[in-house]
């Protein structure tokens, strides 16, 4: 199954013609375009725009992109375009008798009003003909063919999201692998350095040799300051968080709200592994897994 990223965008179109008695055989109605535009949300956030000739197949387009998509911010936007500018609309004989009633009716309450000119009869004669259309078996093809677009291309960002993740998961294995032979080297040059200044602190007291029962206190001090800043429990941790993580991206589907769940997990350990840290290198090491951790975040907020 593949990741679908949220973010993503699509337009169909459908031009639209009547019977009619020209030369040749068909009246230019207009064009039915749609797009739709989806940004990361937490939840599925529909949003249409349509003409009104079009108002009364919103619910038929809102369970079209609800059994498809799962999460995103969309926007559906419709147009119908006239084709008139195009093509001169043939007003019929009953048109024209309508638009000289209509004409002489005005100018008898408004006697200085312009009368028509043929641009004016030609442009209310092709929208009587766009709006008089019924667009009910055009509207969901057109719909079907921008979604099927629209999954397309955020399966193409999805692809190249997941292939960004993988790629940032293998660098933080790589760090954390770095760090592993530094935990028992750190964890005793530590525990050493702690029982010698204990020594030299009882000696700078006393001026005699350290008692036994003092010297196994400063061991049981030392020990439990090396167990303090062990960081292996942190790495395991980190590296099961990984596992997962990939273990997602490669099964796919709506994964993103657990990638972000992960994502916070690693976050916590790579802190925790900074805080902890007894040693200049593994403090480095703790930065720049942050510092990937963090592009990882911002990449996951788009993932459905």
């Amino acid at each position: 199954m593949s990741v679908y990223s949220m973010t993503g965008y699509a337009s169909a179109q459908n031009s639209t013609a009547t019977p009619s008695q020209n030369t040749e055989g068909k009246t230019p109605i207009g064009q039915l375009g749609l797009e739709i535009r989806s940004v990361n949300s937490r939840f599925l956030d529909l949003s249409f725009r349509l003409p009104e000739d079009l108002r009364q197949f919103e619910p038929a387009l809102r369970d079209l992109l609800v059994g498809r998509l799962k999460r995103g911010k969309v926007e559906v936007r419709a147009s119908i375009e006239s084709n008139a500018a195009g093509s001169v609309a043939d007003p019929s004989p009953r048109m024209l008798q309508r638009l000289n009633a209509v004409q002489d009716n005005v100018r008898a309450w408004l006697p200085a009003a312009t009368p028509l000119s043929v641009a004016d009869v030609v442009r209310l004669c092709a929208a009587e003909q766009t709006g008089a259309h019924d667009w009910s078996a055009e509207v969901m093809p057109v719909a079907e063919k921008a979604l099927q677009a629209l999954l397309g291309a955020r399966q193409r960002e999805g692809a190249r999201l997941a292939t960004m993740l993988l790629e940032h998961i293998a660098q933080l294995r790589t760090l954390a692998q770095q760090a592993v032979p530094l935990i028992p080297q750190l964890v005793e040059q530590n525990r050493q350095k702690f029982l010698a200044r204990w020594k030299e602190a009882m000696a700078l007291a006393d001026g005699t040799a350290l008692p036994e029962a003092a010297q196994d206190r400063a061991l049981t001090e030392a020990t439990a300051f090396a167990i303090r800043i062990d960081v292996a429990e942190e790495i395991t941790r980190l590296g099961s968080h990984l596992d997962e993580l990939e273990r997602l991206i490669n099964k796919g589907g709506e994964i993103g709200k657990r990638l972000d769940f992960l994502i916070q997990e690693l976050h916590r350990e790579a802190n925790t592994l900074g805080s902890k840290s007894a040693a200049l290198e593994l403090t480095h090491i703790s930065v720049d897994m942050k510092v990937l951790i963090e592009q990882m975040r911002e990449q996951v907020q788009n993932i459905e």
